[in-house]
């Protein structure tokens, strides 16, 4: 049975411009025979009934997600508790269904993860569970691991602990509708339900929480969502600036992540040689060099486009992150100083060192946690199997491995895990091929001077390649160096010392980050499977304001 295969499940059709990547990595949304007859066996025997089960079926939980979205892994309520608050943050309960020794715990360890490319998901578990059994849908039981943090008045988690229990989902919620119901709660339809004092403490505690982080110098970039969709055969590009209501949601997940990092470093009662096979997600901190190296090209840029180094200069002295969140501020309205805004933003990002999954706890620099670990999103992550497994045993909610068999299979799904990110990177990276093929393509059939000259931004410059974000669509390209040089009259480029812009012989930056700049479509250049741009209208050169 092909990836073109019409039969089954609409939504596990490939569209055509995607079957060749997921066929290179062995991928299909449909699962073997075996793998789906486990998975009805669970659907009809849900474990709904099982004594050991804490019954929260009269708790309001709610799940808040994307709209349209069906794995449902995290529901939540919120109330106050005294001088603080209670956070009940329920994950879906995946290590019950998904066991070592099944077929469907070697299938989602193959898989790692699931995928995602434009408008088709490549689960990690079969639908009838992941958008069905274990979903934690609305209206109906469904088995859960609770994480029930008790904090302070100003946010700090002063309390932990983790339970199973059976819920029931009071709504499916969308980003969209929640945010609405926070900006204006007397017009919502979502005002008198049960489940409304809940929502209207999620801001409140996201803030808190932002402000701890803001405390703990975390990093908070402003996220503008690209995100590629499909219509019909053909891809979609939408640009889409977050919620806060996402924000705050998206610190609850990161609290539980980090509660739960902690417990599986934590021994067992007096047995200290005990602990559990923990997977955690390690961040490490920037570089020094990389940062010394961000604070020359900061004051470089200063220089170029002559702004106030008071108000935008760096020192590796200073909080980075106080110093992003300043950024948002200075541009004023004015379009100019708002594509220095975000091509200054994104050089203190690539700072950044890649996350990766490892056996050892270790500082997570992204969230401002040491250990973090992936608890979130079981249904998704073999790590979030894996690791909610774990934490159960340790706490006596499931019997324990053993070690050594635990300690061999804790080996084999972070291998997964890492790898399971890096097949997702290539297919995203292949995706965005094929979006710049169908933007640039239509442009070769007209004469060179009639294609169409795309505006943009410059983000970064290297020595050999100028990385440029369009402003519509608002996906990023690459401009060769030598083909920027020959297009401003053969100029030879080289790199500036702070490598905030690309020089000409006389040491004037001609292509500076945070300028503006209009591409055309030069040509296609087959063996090197890359489009060849050329910059089009008066390309300035550029000084450094004198000294005073």
């Amino acid at each position: 049975m092909g990836l073109d295969d019409p039969a089954g499940d609409a939504r596990d059709r490939v569209p055509a411009p995607l079957r060749d990547l997921l066929a290179a990595e062995g991928l299909d949304p449909r699962f073997p025979a075996e793998v789906v007859a486990e998975a009805a066996a669970l659907v009809a025997a849900p474990g709904l009934d099982d004594p050991a089960l804490v019954d929260e079926e009269d708790v309001p939980y709610v799940t808040v997600d994307g709209a349209g979205t069906r794995d449902l892994d995290q529901a939540l309520h919120l109330e106050r508790d005294g001088d603080g608050y209670r956070v009940r943050y329920a994950i879906a309960d995946a290590a019950h269904y998904v066991r070592p020794g099944t077929a469907l715990f070697a299938e989602a360890l193959r898989r790692g993860t699931s995928y995602y490319l434009p408008g088709l998901s490549v689960p990690m578990l079969p639908r009838s569970l992941s958008e069905g059994a274990v979903s934690l849908a609305p209206g109906v039981p469904r088995r859960a691991v609770i994480f029930d943090l008790r904090l302070a008045g100003d946010g700090a988690c002063r309390a932990a602990t983790l339970h199973r229990a059976r819920i029931r989902s009071r709504a499916q919620l969308s980003f969209d509708e929640v945010q609405a119901f926070l900006d204006a709660p007397a017009t919502s339809a979502l005002a008198g339900a049960a489940f409304a004092p809940s929502l209207a403490l999620l801001p409140v505690i996201g803030e808190l929480r932002q402000q701890d982080a803001a405390a703990r110098q975390v990093v908070r970039y402003h996220r503008e969502e690209v995100r590629v969709g499909m219509a019909g055969e053909a891809f979609t590009i939408l640009a889409r600036v977050r919620h806060p209501v996402e924000r705050h949601n998206e610190q609850l997940s990161l609290l539980c992540n980090a509660e739960g990092g902690r417990l599986l470093c934590a021994a067992v009662g007096d047995d200290t040689s005990r602990a559990a096979h923990g997977i955690y997600r390690v961040h490490p901190a920037p570089r020094p060099a990389r940062l010394a190296e961000l604070e020359r090209q900061v004051a470089e840029l200063v220089a170029l486009h002559r702004l106030d180094a008071a108000r935008w200069g760096w020192h590796p002295d200073a909080s980075l992150a106080e110093w992003v969140d300043g950024l948002r501020g200075l541009d004023g309205g004015d379009d100019r100083l708002g594509r220095i805004v975000r091509a200054v933003e994104r050089q203190a990002v690539m700072v950044n060192v890649r996350s990766v999954f490892s056996a050892e706890p270790g500082e997570h620099f992204g969230v401002g946690a040491e250990p973090y670990a992936r608890f979130s999103a079981p249904m998704r992550e073999i790590v979030g199997v894996f690791v909610h497994k774990e934490a159960v045993e340790l706490l006596g909610l499931a019997p324990a491995g053993a070690a050594a068999a635990d300690a061999a299979l804790r080996d084999r799904v972070l291998a997964a895990a890492n790898a399971a990110r890096e097949r997702q990177r290539r297919l995203t990276d292949l995706t965005n091929r094929r979006v710049l093929d169908q933007l640039f393509a239509p442009d070769l059939e007209l004469p060179r001077d009639r294609r169409p000259a795309r505006a943009g931004t410059i983000m970064g410059v290297t020595a050999s390649k100028i990385h440029v974000t369009l402003d519509e669509p608002p996906i990023d390209v690459k401009l060769y160096v030598g083909d920027a040089g020959r297009a401003v009259g053969g100029a030879w480029l080289t790199l500036s010392a702070g490598k905030a812009a690309l020089c000409d012989e006389d040491g004037a930056a001609r292509f500076l980050v945070g300028d503006p700049v209009a591409l055309r479509v030069a040509g296609r250049d087959p063996r090197r499977d890359r489009w060849v741009l050329e910059p089009v209208g008066k390309v300035r050169k550029r000084r450094p304001a004198p000294a005073s």
